[in-house]
């Protein structure tokens, strides 16, 4: 498989309304969101719901988080931190509005490193039968993020 890159890196972020803190201690390490209200997200290609990454050193924790709201979509997810209903796992450039203006708070920055961002996957020549031979594009891609496309080949 050949991976071309076609976007940026992605920072995930974990963000919520400086609101929610005034009642509750704010996390330090991933184990700390037990306990707290999580937006969570439900993934429409998979039916479950998205699973937080993080990592700091050699640790990456995954949390299957709980909470009261679910949504199909990361700006449903941004809304509803922004009203104070809990925390939302976003990419950090769709959050970035809200931070800097003080809509939202972030917290476990340094377990969210960057990923490497989206990469278009096809098969190389020298693994394509003789009906792949298709002079600008190959027949078969997946755009995706490597991190987790190169996980299911």
């Amino acid at each position: 498989m050949i991976a071309v890159r076609i976007g940026p890196d992605i920072r995930m972020a974990v963000v919520e309304a400086p609101s929610y803190f005034r009642k509750r201690p704010e996390p330090k390490r991933p184990q700390g969101l037990i306990g707290h209200n999580c937006i969570n997200l439900r993934l429409p290609t998979h039916g479950g719901l998205y699973v937080w990454e993080f990592e700091k050193g050699a640790h990456e924790p995954k949390a299957r988080v709980e909470g009261q709201l679910v949504f199909n979509g990361t700006f449903q997810m941004l809304n509803a931190a922004l009203s104070g209903f809990g925390l939302a796992y976003a990419p950090e450039d769709m959050a970035q509005p809200h931070l800097g203006k003080g809509g939202l708070k972030r917290v476990l920055e340094d377990w969210c490193p960057p990923y490497s961002g989206y990469h278009l996957y096809y098969p190389s020549r020298r693994q394509s039968s003789g009906e792949e031979k298709i002079p600008n594009l190959p027949t078969k891609a997946v755009i995706g993020q490597r991190r987790f496309i190169s996980r299911t080949f």
